[in-house]
């Protein structure tokens, strides 16, 4: 037998595959003649093989030996190990592999867990701030005043009646914004627009109450003194009982002449009217005729335009521009109040918070409501007021007979067939003037 390792002689083939016939592993013979360096450390988690063929990728080529355990070192280098970790290959070598000596990768990242929590935190912050929304709105509103002092009070029917009051109010005005905006330096209060919004399951029905309109002022409880005052048949026209006795009368004025009953009450005055309209960034109005006003100061030419708050509170108080007066103006301010509602009520201000409450703070600081009213019930008549120009929804003047006195004299069997038809909650087919 040619022992070939104790000498350089012999069969240099038996040097190949010859460890599967010995008796003992390949790795454990020794060949100090031909030893380069010292063999590195044992590495604790690769046990030595029965077997005297070593069939695993140690930076080496399979089956010459080059193993820890063998003393041996070729001195051939394969380079980088693949699938190994930091410290080389070894069973199930890849990164987070099963020895126990490798470094172990980061946990897969749970994003069902992140959208879960990210959606979470959503609603919450919502929650916060609608929430916040709500209380700081609700403080704005000015709730003075009192339907419970009106007296013998119709009965309710279906739906919500809603009358809306725009005065002549210049609170919180400056002498500058007077001018501006040609309201006049007038004392007190009158009110320039007066209109009901029944808002029920047929749509709503928008009916404007001309100022010149003539009524009886009925008996009365005082809104300050609480005294009685009998009713004497006077004849007056409609915005002399705001004027007499504020809103309280009124009401009690539009119940007795109509029948119909008064539900919310809200009033606007010039100053916050601009305001909303500026807020929103002005409104767009499609004027079908030019007209021209000293008095109000409206010049507008025909055609689409958009008019901020000083030519929209001009376009709504224009009277003396138009054959019909007060009848074709209670028009224009159904109109305008349509489209201010609709161009309102959209995604680009609701969403839009640099928009949002610029537009409910010029609304709420000068919105006079009864004391009943909620935030959701005026919420309710702002979206009534922007269906009144589409689908179900109505407009339409007061039916007017004729005049008496320079009065607008109300058709009564007209006027009682629209209230009945409202208190029904039913489509309204009554037509107006």
């Amino acid at each position: 037998m040619n022992d070939w390792p104790d000498r350089r002689t012999g069969d240099r083939s038996e040097r190949y595959g010859r460890g599967s016939a010995s008796p003992q592993p390949e790795s454990a013979r020794a060949m100090p003649h031909i030893q380069r360096r010292p063999a590195p450390p044992q590495r604790p988690t690769v046990p030595p093989q029965s077997q005297g063929y070593d069939d695993r990728y140690q930076g080496g080529q399979p089956g010459y030996g080059n193993s820890p355990e063998s003393g041996y070192d070729s001195g051939y280098n394969t380079g980088q190990v693949y699938g190994g970790g930091s410290g080389g290959g070894g069973r199930g070598g890849g990164r987070g592999g099963g020895d126990a000596g490798y470094v172990q990768g980061r946990p897969p990242v749970d994003w069902r867990r992140r959208i879960k929590l990210g959606a979470l935190t959503l609603v919450v912050v919502l929650l916060v701030v609608s929430v916040s929304t709500y209380f700081w709105a609700d403080g704005k509103l000015k709730r003075e005043v009192d339907l419970a002092k009106v007296i013998e009070r119709p009965e309710a029917g279906d739906g919500t009646n809603y009358l809306i009051v725009g005065s002549d109010s210049r609170e919180g005005m400056s002498a500058e914004d007077k001018k501006r905006l040609r309201t006049g330096s007038a004392e007190g209060k009158r009110t320039d627009s007066m209109m009901i919004l029944h808002d029920g399951s047929n749509g709503p029905t928008l009916v404007s109450l001309p100022r010149d309109s003539q009524v009886e002022i009925p008996s009365f409880k005082g809104s300050e003194s609480g005294k009685m005052f009998p009713g004497t048949g006077r004849q007056v026209k409609l915005n002399a009982a705001y004027a007499e006795d504020g809103p309280e009368l009124l009401v009690r004025t539009v119940e007795f002449n109509t029948g119909l009953r008064i539900d919310h009450y809200v009033e606007i005055g010039f100053g916050g009217f601009a305001q909303i309209v500026d807020a929103i960034g002005g409104v767009e109005m499609d004027i079908p005729k030019a007209f021209k006003d000293k008095k109000s100061g409206a010049d507008f030419q025909a055609g689409k335009q958009t008019l901020n708050g000083e030519q929209s509170l001009a376009f709504v108080r224009t009277r003396y521009a138009f054959a019909g007066s007060d009848l074709d103006r209670t028009k224009n301010q159904q109109k305008f109040l349509a489209a201010l509602a609709s161009q309102t009520a959209t995604p680009s201000t609701i969403l839009n918070p640099f928009k949002l409450y610029p537009t409910m703070g010029a609304g709420l600081d000068t919105l006079i409501v009864d004391k009943d009213m909620s935030l959701w019930s005026l919420a309710n008549m702002f979206f009534a007021m922007k269906g009144v120009t589409g689908g179900d929804g109505t407009s339409m003047n007061m039916p007017i007979s004729g005049s008496a006195g320079g009065n607008l004299v109300w058709d009564k069997a007209k006027v009682k067939q629209l209230v009945q038809q409202l208190k029904n909650d039913e489509k309204v087919t009554v037509k107006g003037n």
